[in-house]
């Protein structure tokens, strides 16, 4: 005789428990209620519920819309119906399986993971690299210009417009070079000693006082500025934002956590200046930059020159180091760019002159002769290709 099991029934019209005996044949289960009588469940009908985890009380569920019920608390109990009736009652879980479904379980997990990692590696770079060229500049400006109040505040702005004129000049030097641009550039001056520049999308450049005090030379300067351009102009910064928000939903989506996610990336647009671009970028924004710089008229030896600065100065100066935290291989850069900048040209330009060039590096300082209209003008230089 097959083995009897014990059980509770739900007839789906009331929440009133009644015991029963359960028996298997091969087509079906059989349900025998105190008074004698039988319901009969074909397996093809039943849906189980419950009972999937060691431990767990099975539920299985025949009928609708009000289905009816079956409780047994024994888990034995899933192992005698799947003795009984292999072949009908496949769709119910197997015991027996959960050791494969926990291999598989770890497997998914495995290649979830896998997945994740590419995505994260190709996906995001690929998504960045063909959404960006569609994005308006109008977007992007506004995108710069929300990162750029985070990042430098006008009340840290260097604003001596006597002496930004001189800096200006530089830029509409280099912009007027590059007149097949459709980005304005626009740069911002920030009172810190770091030694550090940095592009956001749109055309802001924001350099630092620190920077101005360690080039030697207005054509250095013009270097680290034709390199920072070609960040905007080759959409760097504008990528890597997408990046940032991409790698941003990814965490959101892996975790569930979209709060923190968000979070992420709000955090993200707020440190864009300290993002290390990729090496293909940078090597990118150094050869495009020292080509600015030929089509400029300007000795692209100046360029090289002040990354052996920063190279000479960089395991005793803090602010030397900031700079190369956040444009590293600085030895195998210099070698690219002495293969490339070839024979130095005949003439160089020279961009400003001595006098001009000690004035401009004082740029930070207040200035007493400074009119208080000067004090209240933009902080920003405005430059445009076109200009």
């Amino acid at each position: 005789m097959p083995p009897l099991w014990q059980g509770n029934y739900l007839d789906g019209r009331t929440a009133t428990r009644h015991p029963i005996t359960i028996q298997f044949t091969t087509t079906a289960l059989h349900i025998v209620k105190t008074d004698g009588n039988t319901i009969r469940w074909p397996y093809g009908e039943i849906m189980q519920t419950q009972g999937a985890y060691e431990g767990e009380q099975v539920r299985l569920e025949y009928g609708a819309p009000l289905p009816q019920t079956v409780i047994v608390n024994d888990s034995a109990f899933l192992t005698a119906l799947q003795q009984a009736a292999a072949q009908n009652a496949t769709h119910l879980h197997n015991p027996r399986q959960r050791p494969l479904r926990l291999r598989l379980t770890i497997l998914a997990g495995i290649a979830l993971l896998g997945v994740t990692a590419g995505f994260y590696v190709w996906g995001i770079p690929g998504l960045a690299q063909f959404l960006a060229p569609h994005i308006p500049v109008s977007w992007e400006e506004q995108l710069g210009l929300s990162v750029l109040e985070q990042l430098a505040p006008p009340a840290g702005r260097c604003v001596d417009q006597n002496r930004l004129r001189a800096l200006e000049s530089i830029v509409t030097k280099l912009s007027r070079s590059m007149s097949d641009s459709r980005y304005h550039i626009r740069l911002t001056v920030l009172d810190r000693p770091a030694i550090n520049a940095f592009a956001l999308p749109g055309g802001q450049v924001v350099i630092f006082r620190g920077l101005l005090e360690a080039t030697e030379t207005p054509e250095q300067l013009a270097g680290v500025l034709a390199h920072e351009f070609q960040h905007i102009y080759k959409q760097h910064s504008t990528r890597a934002m997408i990046e940032q928000v991409s790698t941003s939903l990814l965490i959101a989506a892996v975790s569930g956590d979209f709060t923190g996610g968000l979070a992420y990336g709000i955090e993200g647009a707020r440190v864009l200046g300290m993002l290390r671009y990729s090496r293909l970028h940078e090597d990118e924004a150094d050869r495009e930059g020292l080509r600015l710089l030929q089509a400029a008229g300007i000795d692209p030896a100046e360029m090289i020159a002040f990354y052996r600065i920063m190279e000479a100065q960089h395991s005793h100066d803090v602010a030397a180091s900031s700079y190369l935290s956040t444009h590293p291989n600085t030895n195998d850069r210099i070698e690219n760019l002495i293969a490339l900048a070839g024979a130095p040209p005949p003439h160089p330009v020279k961009l400003l002159s001595l006098e001009e060039w000690t004035d401009l590096r004082s740029l930070c300082r207040r200035s007493v002769a400074a009119s208080p209209q000067s004090s209240t003008d933009t902080p920003q230089s405005r430059i445009s290709p076109r200009d």
